[in-house]
């Protein structure tokens, strides 16, 4: 089925997923985990009660009980999972996409994600079976409960300074605000808020704040105001992109390699990880910390499985994803903590933002660079054979990495297209070797 992707389930809604399925993924879901309470959250938009009551009825109908967090973040749903101990957890979301769109994202005990690779793909064929069979003798029941109490302290312990500041926050009616709100009122800030108010339609912008249109809203309210720096926030809360004091925008791989040393400072000869996307300076500013940088593959059930085989105590992806390890047993990405840890780098050091950001520009970066392509596999073929004097990685699609400038190929989990990143040391060789590396891409697709 369409709408079951690498890392979640996502479709419009009625076209791709309806309450039909929903109510057959409830069933296939609490087959699939086979133990209970699943703990069920959801977002603000328009189809999430519908999708709620015909996926908790689905799992109840397999003798599952239900732990109902409400109108949540997706990390708060995490949080919930491990804190209550629970088998598992189904977000209803669809994270940052349009208000036609709604989704799942479901995840074990101790939100251990569940991805294609990990069981996603037997819940998709479990979903086409399970329809006929008879409910269990025993529904299981349906209780309320709300972390948010539990989740502010979750979230406070990722760093320990409280600054005085000013900061502009904005939320873009996602997640976000449930459980930043109550954070808020433990934290000394003067906060000059954007569209706090949960709302599926996304009035103001998408929910995206990869997208630069979607940062222009914050910039300005931190120009305005004079912040210290501002945050825009994804639709479920699990990603955050950051501006300075200026305005301008944080990549997220050297916010990486900005929080990385703090973390490592609680955490001295950790293991941080980061995606192969990233610019070196993330791995240089680890090792400078005392840390030991590994590269890992986009996405974050691959993010997460790889931080709990070797130990990891922070991650970073381009995406603006921050990964955390809260405990022995949570490991999860939180936009909102990552905000916490960046009031522990700003607590600690008096310079502003942009500042403390400028010795880590010391590369020049493409950014990602999408380009259709009819035949992928030739195309990386074609690259690795034109490149078999450089250090070449298939970690993750092609990566090939000279002593000045590397890029990365890596094929789209959903549409037949190449995401170019390259960077290298100088903006005059970055811009000569992308678009050599586009025209090498269009004569390789011709």
């Amino acid at each position: 089925m369409a709408v079951f992707k690498a890392y979640d389930i996502r479709g419009v809604v009625p076209d791709e997923l309806d309450a039909a399925l929903a109510h057959k993924i409830g069933r296939a879901v609490a087959r699939f985990i086979a133990s209970g309470p699943l703990a069920v959250g959801r977002d603000a938009r328009v189809s999430s009660p519908e999708m709620f009551d015909s996926l908790v009825r689905g799992i109840r109908e397999e003798g599952i009980d239900v732990v109902d967090l409400g109108l949540v973040s997706t990390p708060m749903l995490y949080f919930g999972v491990d804190d209550l101990g629970l088998a598992g957890g189904i977000m209803i979301t669809a994270s940052h996409n349009p208000p036609q769109y709604n989704g799942f994202k479901v995840c074990r005990e101790h939100a251990i994600p569940i991805g294609e690779a990990s069981g996603l793909r037997e819940i998709e064929a479990l979903s086409a079976q399970v329809a006929s069979d008879p409910p269990a003798e025993r529904l299981g029941d349906v209780r309320s409960r709300d972390v948010r109490e539990g989740y502010v302290e979750h979230v406070l312990a990722m760093g320990t300074q409280r600054p005085s500041l000013r900061v502009a926050i904005d939320c873009g009616n996602g997640m976000a605000s449930v459980g930043l709100l109550p954070l808020l009122d433990r934290l000394d800030l003067d906060v000059e808020p954007l569209y706090f108010e949960p709302d599926g339609s996304f009035p103001n912008h998408e929910a995206d704040p990869l997208k630069q249109e979607n940062l222009r809203d914050v910039s300005e309210a931190v120009k305005r105001t004079g912040a210290a720096f501002g945050v825009a926030f994804d639709g479920d809360g699990d990603r955050a992109v950051f501006v300075d004091e200026t305005g301008e925008p944080v990549p997220s791989d050297l916010f990486t390699a900005l929080i990385a040393p703090y973390q490592l400072a609680r955490n001295p000869g950790g293991r941080v990880l980061y995606d192969l996307r990233s610019s070196r300076v993330t791995a240089e500013e680890i090792e400078a910390a005392g840390g030991v940088p590994e590269m890992c593959r986009v996405g974050h059930s691959f993010v997460k499985a790889r931080m709990r085989e070797v130990g990891a105590i922070f991650a970073g992806e381009l995406s603006g994803h921050m990964y955390f390890r809260f405990s022995d047993t949570l490991v999860a990405d939180d936009g909102t903590a990552a905000f916490v840890a960046l009031l522990d780098v700003l607590g600690g050091d008096s310079r502003p933002l942009s500042e403390l950001v400028a010795p880590l520009r010391r590369y020049s970066a493409s950014g990602e660079i999408n380009r259709k392509v009819g035949d992928i596999p030739s195309v990386l073929e074609a690259f690795r054979a034109e490149h078999a004097g450089a250090e070449i990685s298939e970690l993750d699609g092609l990566l090939v990495r000279y002593s000045d400038w590397w890029f990365n190929l890596r094929p789209s989990n959903t549409e037949p297209v190449l995401r170019l990143n390259l960077e290298a040391d100088t903006r005059e060789k970055m811009e000569a070797m992308r678009d050599e590396v586009l025209a090498r891409i269009e004569s390789h697709s011709s």
